[in-house]
Formats: C-alpha cells, structure tokens, sequence
C-alpha cells in the first residue's frame, strides 16, 4: 500500500513539474514573439542612424541612447530618477484605485447614488488633466502631494468606470440566487456582485496604470527636481534629444513591465473562467 502511495505522488510531483516547465516555455515564447517588431525596429533605426538617413541632432542611434542610460546608471543618477517616478506611480496607483473601488462599487449597486453622484463624477472626467495642475499646484504646492493627486485623478476614472460596468452587467440570475440564500445586500455585493465583476475591474486596473504613467509626466513637469519626467524636461531645455528619447524609452519598458505583472495576476485571478483566452 505505501509503495502505491509513493508512486502517485511521485506521479504528480511529474505532473506538476512538466506543467510548470509547460508553462515557462510559454512564458519564453510570448516574449520572444513579443520581442521580434521591436528588435526589428531598433536594428532598422540603428542602420538608418549610421547610414546617415537620420540625422544624429534630431534622433541619435539606438546605441548612443543606450550609452545615455548606462552612463547615468553608472554615476548612480538614473536609479534615483526611476525610483522616485516609481513611487510617485505606484503611490497614485494605489489612491486612485482605493476612491474608485469605493465609489464605484456604490454607484453601481445603489440606483439612488447613482443618479447622484455619477452625472457629477461624468463631467469631472470630461476635464483635460492638465487644467488640474494649476488647482493642485494653487491647494497643495509643488511637492509630493499635488503631483500624486494629479497621478491618482488619473488612475481614478478608468478603474470607476469599469467597476460600475462590471457591477451593471452582473448577470440578475445571480442576484436571485443570493436573494434565494438570504444574503443581505452587503452580502451579495461581496460574494456574488463583486467577483462576477472582476474581469471589468481587472481591465479597468491596466487602464488606469497606463493614465498612472501618462499623468506622471505632466505631474513631474510641474516643478519636479527628480523623475524621468524630469529628465525630459532637462533634455528639452539643454537640447539633448537623446536624454529625451532614453527617458521616453525608460517610460515605455517600465510601463511595460508594469503592465505585464498586471496582466499576469489578472490571468491568474480569472483562471477559474471557461474564456478563451484560458483555452489558449
């Protein structure tokens, strides 16, 4: 009996091993595939750089930009640049997406606040996001705190609106179910209404990082003395495009990988539905 005992387990320490190997070369193949319109675009910029179809004042060779970052992570500069854009990120991140948890899960639950609040919040999100800048900056100064809530009004709008749609759209057979069971509406909102709407909020979550990253710039152009938006504005004012295109290229791989962690617990999160995505 134990040596049957053994061998099952042996046989799913296999199972599980060749499923984690599985899903590792998967991993490897999504970002080698990933990989093959950027590499193809940087060698064609490279070759056109050096060949003289563009010129070095206007857009410097890929390798020249590389020379830009490795020469500031070097001299130590470029990881207090990253780190406190990163902070200021995730720091926005974090608010936005706690106002837009709580109010939308409101708004898309109780009729009543609905027709309250939302017609409000709809024309607070029509504002271009620079006209917040001058208000924060009036309010709160050019610290920390204004560039944050500049980031976190960002990340708001997009994660609201997908938490209502996702509470709106919950299918109202299981809404009966749980009335059915006697759950109270707090009830219903945390075991039924709320995971069914969690791809919505997922989605809505990526939205509002991609905007995180969008509003850092504008918040760190207000009189930032560190960040990448920082840098852009250094590169601007000492005509130095390849500071420019290094700190735009450190947003996009950055934003990225941001977006890339995202979409992993998003996968993860939602491996119990039957999508198709899951089936791929």
């Amino acid at each position: 009996m134990s040596g049957r005992s053994g061998t099952i387990e042996v046989a799913v320490k296999k199972s599980k091993t060749k499923d984690i190997q599985k899903r590792a070369n998967k991993w490897n193949l999504n970002w080698i595939i990933g990989g093959i319109i950027p590499i193809i675009l940087l060698v064609s910029w490279e070759v056109a750089g050096r060949l003289g179809f563009i010129e070095a004042h206007l857009l410097p060779a890929p390798t020249k930009i590389l020379d830009e970052i490795i020469e500031m992570g070097a001299a130590g500069t470029l990881w207090g640049h990253v780190g406190t854009t990163l902070f200021r990120v995730a720091s926005g991140f974090l608010l936005g997406t706690i106002a837009a948890l709580i109010l939308g899960s409101t708004v898309g639950y109780f009729t009543v606040i609905e027709k309250l609040l939302d017609p409000l919040i709809q024309a607070f999100r029509s504002i271009p996001s620079l006209a917040w800048v001058p208000l924060f900056i009036l309010w709160m100064g050019i610290g920390e705190p204004s560039k944050v809530t500049l980031i976190a009004v960002g990340v708001f709008f997009p994660v609201y609106l997908n938490i209502v749609s996702g509470i709106q759209g919950v299918d109202r057979k299981l809404i009966e179910v749980g009335k059915i069971y006697g759950f109270s509406s707090t009830q219903t909102l945390r075991k039924i209404i709320l995971p069914a709407s969690l791809p919505s909020f997922l989605v809505g979550l990526r939205s509002g990082l991609g905007l995180g990253w969008m509003f850092v710039v504008a918040a760190e152009i207000m009189g930032a003395s560190k960040g990448l938006g920082y840098l852009l504005v250094v590169g601007q004012n000492t005509y130095s495009p390849h500071l420019v295109i290094a700190s735009i290229l450190l947003f996009a791989v950055i934003g990225k990988l941001t977006d890339s962690l995202l979409k992993n617990i998003e996968k993860k999160s939602l491996s119990w539905q039957d999508s198709f995505s899951n089936q791929r």
